[in-house]
């Protein structure tokens, strides 16, 4: 595409939160200039400036925000399928963790692989993504649990912006599980290897946020709090997966930091709602890992709901307790079994992932932000929810080209 031209004769959703549903323009246009987006509105009030740039009729179809996954673990080394066989034989989630498998193992086979062969892995997962309209991927570390591992995570995280046409935010989540040569001392790892790797990274300019795990089989509040002040000393933002199998008040310790959101958040109380609705962090529900661990408490949407609380949805794309890499089914699963409606869920992989990932040039359509917008043969937003395994994709923009 030129560097200047304008999307003609589309349904536009903005989710910009106005009071039409989506954001909805019916009959809108769209004008892209050097990878921003200069005008949104309706076709007929197109100002003269834009009616001699070049035009795209795009015969009706359906204008969104480019996607945003904002939790992923597409990073890893080896696979887990005989763990997936071993829960539908009745082991549970603690049990293979608690036995050296889960995380551990991955963390195994990704200590033993070199960053070319996880960028080589990785690549295929991302793809998988950037074929559904996504344009921004946020990345963890954690499968490495020492230095070397960990920072050769973060390396290939950041070099698949230079491999495929997509936005990538790193996370270190070095506080992710004990390695086995630190069992029973975890609190030697959080000091010992965690926090200096966090700060070695972040010399290095490879991390966005800092992450970690608050659960009995991974790290108690007090642990991960020493990670996070290390973060804010480094002035990096935090986030943490919360209450997924309990509740240890994780969500409660994130928002005291001021976090940009808490996710799974499956055992999640009021108290907690409030707390992240005071310090205005983002909830990212992760139906993939719910549904994967065959698990039964949903996350307290009604709760976020009352509170004001925004709601993201993710993939988890992970080796373990997610291994998918369809934001459009995530966004089923999320109505099906977490009953957001459709607009929740598109506003989940839009407006609201970018706020948990901290972004403001990036999440809706509205002069003087990136354009980042995904192109779908489809006539209403929700049909991008209610259909399972099929990928209404007509293009993506990203950054002004296709």
């Amino acid at each position: 595409m030129t560097k200047k031209f304008v999307l003609a004769a589309a349904r536009v959703a903005t989710m910009d939160g106005s009071s039409e549903p989506y954001g909805m323009i019916a009959k809108g246009a769209a004008a892209i200039e050097n990878g921003q987006i200069t005008w949104v509105g309706a076709q007929d009030a197109l100002p003269d400036r834009f009616r001699d740039w070049p035009r795209e009729d795009l015969g009706g179809r359906l204008i969104t925000p480019g996607l945003i996954d904002a939790h992923t673990h597409v990073v890893f080394g080896g696979n887990r399928a005989v763990e997936f066989e071993m829960r539908l034989n009745g082991a549970s989630y603690e049990e293979i963790a608690r036995a050296g498998g889960g995380i551990l193992s991955t963390v195994n086979a990704t200590r033993t692989a070199g960053e070319e062969e996880l960028l080589a892995d990785a690549l295929p997962r991302v793809d998988a993504l950037l074929a559904e309209g996504v344009s921004c991927i946020e990345v963890k570390s954690g499968y490495g649990l020492d230095r070397d591992t960990e920072l050769r995570m973060l390396r290939a995280a950041r070099r698949i912006e230079t491999e495929r046409p997509v936005r990538v935010k790193t996370t270190f989540l070095g506080a992710h599980a004990v390695p086995p040569e630190f069992k029973g001392k975890a609190d030697a790892y959080i000091d010992e290897v965690c926090i200096p790797t966090l700060r070695v990274a972040h010399e290095q300019g490879l991390v966005d946020a800092v992450d970690g795990f608050c659960e009995g089989i991974a790290f108690d509040p007090a642990q991960i709090a020493r990670v996070f002040d290390a973060a804010q000393e480094l002035g990096l933002p935090v986030k943490l997966h919360a209450e997924q199998l309990s509740n240890l008040g994780g969500t409660k310790l994130a928002a005291s930091y001021g976090a940009l959101s808490a996710d799974h958040i499956e055992y999640l109380d009021e108290d907690g709602v409030r707390a992240m609705s005071e310090a205005g962090s983002v909830a990212v529900l992760l139906p993939g890992a719910f549904y994967t661990l065959h698990e039964t408490q949903i996350p307290p949407v009604d709760l976020l709901r009352s509170h004001n609380v925004p709601m993201a949805l993710a993939t988890d794309c992970n080796p373990g307790s997610s291994p998918l890499t369809s934001l459009l089914l995530t966004m089923n699963m999320a109505c099906t079994l977490f009953r957001l409606t459709p607009l929740e869920a598109l506003a989940g992989v839009t407006c609201n992932a970018a706020r948990a990932l901290g972004l403001d040039d990036t999440g809706t359509i509205a002069a003087g932000k990136r354009a980042d917008l995904a192109i779908w043969n489809v006539e209403h937003p929700a049909e991008l929810s209610y259909r399972i395994g099929f990928n209404p994709l007509c293009k993506r923009i990203f950054g002004g080209t296709e």
